[in-house]
């Protein structure tokens, strides 16, 4: 049984920075073939905002995201983590990390039915 945990969400003025966290029990990171940020805000749809391939050491961003946020890994504490910086109003909503034991090729890795393994989610609200 493998269950992810996050951590870190908050509440920040626009500009500001965050740092989620995911660890994973129950199965490794490494194990895992893929691990993937999700991001969804009222009445909208689960996007993606980053994947990782721990074993080729890759790593995906978004266009929204790219150049603000980095997703990094502590293998010794099976946890990945989301630096967010220069946030904006536009990246509030619940975060999830979510996870996949089939490798997930970067065309679909930020589709969440790709992932079968999932957070239960932090907040992150961000104000102007």
């Amino acid at each position: 049984q493998v269950r992810l945990v996050e951590r870190g969400g908050g509440s920040v003025q626009a500009g500001g920075s965050l740092r989620l966290s995911c660890t994973s029990s129950g199965l490794t990171f490494y194990a895992l073939k893929n691990v993937g940020w999700f991001r969804q805000a009222p009445g909208k749809e689960r996007e993606g905002v980053a994947a990782d391939w721990p074993a080729s050491g890759s790593t995906y961003y978004a266009d929204s995201v790219k150049g603000r946020f980095t997703l990094s890994r502590d293998n010794a504490r099976n946890t990945v983590y989301l630096q967010m910086n220069n946030l904006k109003p536009a990246d509030t909503a619940m975060y999830y990390c979510a996870s996949s034991s089939r490798e997930v090729s970067r065309f679909r890795s930020f589709n969440p039915l790709m992932y079968e393994y999932w957070g239960q989610g932090t907040q992150v609200t961000v104000s102007s």
